[in-house]
């Protein structure tokens, strides 16, 4: 990486775009990880979240990955 590169990321600090330790396995299973959610998602009894009790949408959730 460029000297003048880092230190324009170290100026701009959250605001400086990507990290300079940036790791590409971390990122591949964070991106999994996100497709997952999204899929489950896609189910209305999962996305709208009005069940009152937390079992239920524990079992919603579980059912909803066993179908997927």
């Amino acid at each position: 990486m460029k000297s003048d590169s880092r230190n324009a990321r170290w100026r701009r600090g959250s605001d400086g775009g990507r990290l300079p330790g940036f790791d590409r396995t971390r990122y591949k299973a964070r991106n999994t990880v996100g497709r997952a959610i999204n899929k489950i998602n896609q189910f209305r009894a999962v996305a709208t979240r009005y069940d009152k009790h937390g079992y239920v949408s524990i079992g919603n959730v579980t059912a909803t990955a066993l179908r997927i």
